[in-house]
């Protein structure tokens, strides 16, 4: 019996699915390494292949085009006209290869292929391309020769990231700076990579790496898998920044779109030789409903080379440490989750599951890890599929960790729905612990998602208007105050009690104002909201710092546990008539009180006997707090003959309303 359904045995009515998906990976994995003789890895080595090449004789393209009767390669060298001395040659499988003379192409060149098919014809980049350019005056896309004479040379070799417990700060390269523009790789190294250590975390989440030809889209309409978006600098560029974070200590994974691709036939793979499903599912599967996407067919061999190869590429030419797999909800499920409520097992095993889908995933982690055992992957997914997170070898498709999905949806529903008076303890304990004991999990507060335009901020649901007229030192009213409390309590409570990570999106940890909206039609193509305002945190004059003070002291304190994430939550104490909380890890005492109007006076808590010393206070005037607790003082517990044996005695603590703090029992 697998591990995955010995540890659960509320899985045991689905074992016949969850052994024929295992047996599924197994055979395909087999089959693909040709019964062993070569491994994962060596399978995954399309990028090697396929693509523009540069060996000492000559240059080399190759393509799968197996729809396509003629190709030709077009571009500045030939004014792009077809020219039989640029006529591709067909080989086996449908590939096709052109070779030149190392004097036929230059760096920087433009190129497409002009393909033929039988009823049409069209102009391409191709697939393999790992360089694609927008032209600033026509906006047309074209694949570019990369081939600096000094390409940019790694200098940390060998990186094993030091991430116990996992702390992301998820981070979009293009948005990232104070001007109105699209930032650079170059800007994102020098101004963000040293706050990011300074504020606490060890690793950033990259997104929209991948070459996407709508910038609004965030990075996941992906036209150019190969391709680091060139709206933000060169590849060259990328590896400094990717060779600069890891000297600094910080992992960097990659948010990578294996979900679905865009439409768009020129710069993507929609019809890339005359056939749409060439890389895609064909009727009623080939679009996304939601997405308006196409839809991988992860039963083709030739698109499982594709996307491992992609995975491979990224992690060895540009030193990636890991992904973190984009709408893995959607690969999962014939409907892609929409519409359904996975309100219990039998609705992961129902049959409406994409087995092909599956497998690809275990794949993929199966060649991470083999490529790079020390890598890091984390899946996107809202339906709780058990295993998700298992290891393969007890039948999960393992992944590292998944993301904790609920969290952030139940913060904003209780903001939303509920007055403070109704916030009870005990609902945000189970939410924020509710998970499966064998797989790890990525808490977080709120993401990219919580910024977007139709949505808010943790902070801009709490506080709203009164940002822009009450975060000034010494003019806070009511309404700010509140905000900032909770911000801080909200991002404590989910914090700590992590079973694997924590990820903040930028600018969230010190409350960044409005939303996030890329340049459009409908706001005049703007970058007003694409951006991150640091000058907000920086201004000593203004609250934003508490926050982000706040977020660096919170940070310090999880560290500051060996392996905190792996160290038992044990609860204390709840009352949801009162609104306090209370629960340890290790020597840690965490203590909430939710409560909006009352304070506690010697609130007494059950902890082992000693003394304890506070760490962090979200009321602390260095934190925009009110500072009505001492905290230098130590606190002694009280003994009780009751618990003498079990050497626990009462805490008695002071608790004001709508604050939490953190104690450490002194040794």
């Amino acid at each position: 019996m697998l591990k995955l359904i010995k540890n659960d045995p509320w899985l045991e009515p689905y074992a016949d699915a969850i052994n024929g998906r295992h047996e599924h990976f197994l055979f395909k994995e087999k089959e693909l390494t040709k019964k062993g003789k070569i491994t994962l890895a060596d399978f995954a080595d399309g990028h090697l292949y396929f693509g523009l090449h540069k060996t000492d004789k000559n240059w080399v393209l190759r393509e799968w085009a197996p729809n396509a009767t003629e190709i030709y390669l077009i571009g500045t060298f030939n004014n792009w006209q077809e020219n039989p001395k640029f006529a591709m040659k067909p080989k086996k499988d449908g590939n096709w290869e052109i070779k030149l003379p190392l004097d036929a192409l230059h760096h920087e060149d433009l190129f497409k292929l002009k393909i033929r098919w039988n009823g049409g014809e069209g102009e391409r980049i191709p697939a393999w391309a790992n360089r694609v350019v927008q032209d600033d005056v026509t906006k047309i896309f074209s694949a570019q020769v990369w081939d600096p004479a000094e390409p940019y040379q790694m200098k940390v070799k060998k990186f094993k990231p030091d991430v116990n417990p996992l702390l992301i700060y998820e981070c979009h390269v293009g948005m990232s700076q104070n001007e109105e523009k699209v930032g650079t790789y170059r800007e994102f190294k020098d101004n963000v990579l040293p706050r990011v250590v300074n504020d606490g975390y060890n690793c950033i989440q990259i997104m929209a790496i991948q070459e996407h030809p709508y910038y609004g889209s965030f990075g996941y309409h992906v036209s150019s898998f190969f391709a680091p978006s060139s709206r933000c600098g060169t590849p060259d560029e990328l590896k400094k920044l990717i060779d600069t974070a890891h000297e600094m200590g910080l992992a960097v994974i990659m948010d990578i779109v294996h979900s679905h691709a865009v439409k768009n036939e020129v710069e993507g793979l929609g019809n890339f030789a005359g056939d749409p499903n060439q890389y895609f599912y064909p009727g009623d599967r080939h679009e996304h409903p939601a997405w308006d996407s196409l839809c991988f067919d992860y039963g083709k061999d030739n698109v499982l080379h594709f996307l491992l190869s992609n995975c491979k590429y990224w992690l060895e030419e540009f030193k990636f440490d890991g992904f973190r797999f984009d709408g893995v909800t959607s690969m999962l499920y014939y409907s892609h989750g929409l519409g359904e409520a996975f309100m219990g097992y039998g609705d992961y095993f129902n049959g409406h599951e994409d087995d092909n889908a599956i497998c690809y995933l275990t794949l993929a982690n199966r060649l991470i890890h083999e490529v790079n055992p020390h890598a890091i992957t984390i899946a996107e997914e809202v339906s709780g599929m058990p295993g998700l997170a298992a290891p393969i070898e007890d039948g999960g498709y393992g992944f590292d960790y998944r993301m904790a999905m609920n969290i952030p949806d139940y913060w904003i529903k209780t903001i939303k729905e509920k007055v403070d008076e109704d916030w009870k303890p005990s609902s945000m304990f189970w939410e924020v612990t509710n998970r499966r004991e064998d797989e790890k999990t990525i808490s977080y507060a709120e993401s990219h998602d919580q910024a977007l335009v139709g949505d808010k901020t943790i902070i801009f649901r709490l506080v709203d208007a009164d940002m822009y007229w009450h975060f000034q030192k010494g003019d806070e009213n009511y309404t700010v105050n509140r905000g900032i409390a909770l911000h801080k309590m909200i991002r404590l409570l989910t914090a700590s009690t992590i079973n694997g990570g924590y990820l903040n999106f930028m600018g969230n940890e010190f409350g960044h104002p409005e939303w996030i909206d890329f340049p459009r039609e409908g706001n005049g193509w703007s970058h007003k909201y694409a951006r991150r305002q640091w000058d907000l945190v920086d201004n000593k004059k203004l609250c934003y710092h508490y926050l982000g003070d706040f977020d660096q002291a919170m940070l310090s304190v999880i560290k500051s546990v060996k392996r905190f994430q792996k160290t038992k939550v044990q609860e204390i104490w709840h009352n949801d008539g009162d609104q306090i909380l209370a629960y340890k890890r290790d020597d840690l005492v965490f203590v909430f009180n939710f409560n909006p109007v009352r304070s506690f006076t010697d609130y007494g808590f059950l902890v082992p006997e000693g003394s304890y010393k506070v760490v962090l206070n979200t009321d602390s005037k260095d934190f925009g707090g009110n500072g009505l607790n001492n905290d230098s003082i130590q606190h002694f517990t009280m003994p009780d003959r009751l618990y003498r044996k079990q050497h626990k005695g009462w805490l008695q603590l002071y608790v004001p309303a709508r604050s939490a703090m953190v104690l450490r029992r002194v040794r």
